[in-house]
């Protein structure tokens, strides 16, 4: 076994200061259903101990106590109804009512609907949660908002809106934003000087090119995204952002707004082939992920999977800079000998 000198929080923030750590650190994404299976191969009682057997350097959240109005069952904040969908070896929630719909203007809004407070969430036990990961990194609060406006629309509607109703856009994703804002300023006053990052995402990429418009995500996105970073990087802390997909003709724009981490890196998308993205991002954020999730973990070999952590560990990995995970959650159809041999490899041969 390899001697380790350094904690998980120390791998994740020597990346971010543009130091070599002992070792390649490692994340997890997965299911509740993926992760039950892995459990269950393991021997494990508890995720937490499934992840310090695979020796990942996995990220814990930091969640205020939700103690607002009581909700409806299967109900979120934002008044959205979901139902589960059973897809035979798990389910997903899906959202069923779009509360803002039916409105064409502002106006409409604001006469008919209650936007969440701030107010209805307890900070009190983030301190005590902080006690219960020491050595992992923190994350907490972050922003993404289009999401949450795409289940308040509707999703064909939502992008209807960026044309059609820019008006209505800007003024939920103020509302949305702001939530998010002050969410995340609370976490970082109550637990000061703790958190290593805070999430900062949107999914703007789809499988073969962006799904919006630059000139969209410019006028909607960007600047209020700019807002969360700052928020971050004045508490010292760092800016992770999510995107999915085919991003790779946004991302000067979102390295110039400040963000610190690019995941999950699908590979396989165009435009974001790994060699590309090192050279032209590697030496000025993190890399993140970058394990194909839908090819390689569900359907490929123990082999396969060993190789592609050997090509990500060379080309991704080449002078630091990169932590190894799955491209997206894992799936339950994965075979947990391939998630075995993922994180295996990676510290066999994760030496920098």
């Amino acid at each position: 076994m390899h001697r380790e000198t350094m904690t998980p929080q120390e791998r994740w923030l020597a990346l971010f200061h543009h130091e070599k750590p002992d070792r390649t650190p490692m994340d997890y994404w997965g299911t509740d259903e993926a992760t039950l299976r892995i459990m269950r191969h393991l021997g494990c009682a508890t995720k937490r101990e499934m992840l310090e057997k695979l020796r990942v350097d996995f990220p814990a959240e930091l969640k205020p106590a939700y103690v607002g109005p009581p909700l409806p069952p299967l109900t979120d904040v934002f008044g959205c109804r979901i139902r589960w969908v059973d897809y035979g070896s798990g389910a997903y929630d899906e959202t069923i009512t779009n509360p803002l719909a039916g409105f064409g203007s502002v106006a409409e809004i604001e006469r008919n609907y209650s936007w969440p407070s701030p107010d209805w969430w307890d900070y009190g036990t983030l301190r005590r949660q902080a006690e219960d990961w020491e050595g992992y990194p923190l994350k907490g609060g972050g922003s993404e908002p289009f999401l949450i406006y795409k289940k308040l629309r509707g999703q064909e509607q939502a992008f209807i809106d960026l044309i059609e109703n820019p008006e209505i856009v800007h003024y939920c994703l103020d509302k949305l934003f702001g939530l998010a804002y002050e969410d995340t300023r609370r976490i970082l006053e109550t637990v000061p000087g703790r958190l290593t990052f805070t999430y900062v995402a949107e999914d703007l990429g789809g499988q073969t090119d962006l799904m919006f418009s630059l000139k969209h995500i410019r006028e909607f996105l960007l600047p209020r995204m700019k807002r969360m970073i700052d928020l971050a990087h004045q508490a010292g802390v760092y800016a992770y952002h999510h995107d999915d997909g085919s991003c790779r003709r946004i991302i000067p724009e979102l390295i110039e707004a400040g963000i610190d981490l690019l995941n999950p890196l699908q590979w396989r998308c165009p435009g974001m082939e790994r060699e590309g993205l090192k050279k032209d991002f590697g030496s000025r954020i993190v890399l993140h992920g970058g394990v194909d999730n839908q090819f390689t973990l569900p359907f490929g070999t123990v082999a396969d999977v060993r190789q592609e952590v050997l090509d990500n560990l060379w080309i991704l990995g080449e002078g630091g800079g990169y932590i190894l995970a799955p491209c997206h959650n894992i799936q339950p159809i994965t075979p947990p000998e391939n998630v075995v041999a993922m994180y295996e490899t990676c510290y066999e041969n994760g030496r920098l």
